[in-house]
């Protein structure tokens, strides 16, 4: 892309010069190397207003001041889960100012604050990458057997009515149902208080007979991290979880290396999902069927997958595991 260029004074005059000796714009043009349409509107310019210096000027003036600027930036700070229009609403209400979503992002790009964007999977710090290479480096060389007493529940919402949680216990599967109430929205289907529900009525009641030999893990999702959830827990499994906020740490941001999270739920969406789902009853059916599919055999290949996975993981120096 060539780069543009503007015309001396002294050119200009010669062109205007040119011109007014009865010269064509086309031959002007031919002679100096100039294009027709710029030689044409400078002599139109002329005949306007009979100047043909360079006009020059600062450019379209700011629509915010200093004060506004500092004021939005406070602002973004202050709440960091503001939106654009948010901020630009909050800025009119308060200096009469008003400003769109672009000049609002410009605004805060110049001082580094920037949107969140969304990405494949949560990026990892510095101390992420760390405790995680710590956390391969001590489970790598555990035995099946130290394994199998390890459960790892999860609750995804599968479908806006239904909550389905597996059990994952050493070489059994333990499905059971949880619900929606029916005056809950559906976006509060995994708040902490259905999880707990789900942990009190289902999960600690099937586990009576292995709990004295049973840790929970839990991988510090935010229906894991409420403290009613963590105050069950420590009741239930005193020194006995694994997670976020429990007297095990879990490495943060480490669904690549939970089975329920690499395999069993890939698994089972995989077979429901297969065909169009009619309704509730043909899902929940579906669920049943691909969960009772999980035979023994398949578990004792997770096992081996988090060997495989941990190894990764600390070749990976604590990065993620990324394995089809």
């Amino acid at each position: 892309m060539t780069q543009r260029t503007h015309l001396d004074d002294f050119l200009r005059g010669i062109i205007i010069g040119r011109l007014e000796c009865g010269r064509t714009k086309l031959k002007v043009s031919d002679e100096l190397g100039i294009a027709q349409s710029v030689i044409s509107r400078l002599w139109q310019r002329f005949q306007d207003d009979g100047n043909v210096s360079r006009r020059y000027s600062t450019g379209r003036p700011r629509v915010t001041t200093p004060n506004e600027d500092r004021y939005l930036a406070f602002t973004a700070k202050r709440n960091r889960r503001s939106t654009a229009s948010d901020l630009s609403r909050q800025l009119s209400s308060a200096t009469g100012t008003t400003i769109s979503r672009q000049t609002v992002y410009r605004r805060l790009g110049q001082i580094g604050l920037y949107a969140h964007r969304p990405v494949r999977c949560v990026p990892l710090t510095a101390t992420h990458c760390r405790l995680r290479l710590a956390w391969s480096r001590e489970h790598i060389l555990w035995t099946p057997q130290q394994w199998a007493c390890v459960m790892f529940p999860t609750s995804p919402a599968l479908a806006c009515s239904l909550i389905l949680a597996g059990l994952s216990y050493g070489d059994h599967q333990a499905p059971f149902y949880g619900w929606q109430r029916p005056s809950s929205p559906c976006k509060h289907l995994c708040a902490s208080v259905v999880h707990l529900d789900m942990l009190e009525n289902f999960v600690f009641l099937q586990l009576e007979e292995l709990q004295p030999h049973v840790f929970l893990q839990q991988d510090g999702a935010p229906p894991h991290w409420g403290i009613i959830v963590r105050s069950s827990l420590n009741d239930h499994f005193t020194g006995r979880w694994t997670g976020r906020g429990g007297p095990i740490p879990w490495p943060p941001r480490s669904p690549d290396i939970t089975p329920l999270s690499f395999f069993h739920w890939g698994f089972v969406k995989d077979n429901v999902y297969r065909r169009r789902v009619s309704n509730i009853d043909d899902l929940k059916a579906r669920i049943t069927t691909a969960i009772a599919s999980v035979v023994a055999d398949m578990l004792a290949g997770t096992w081996c997958e988090i060997e495989y996975r941990l190894d990764i993981l600390r070749a990976m120096k604590g990065a993620h595991v990324d394995v089809h």
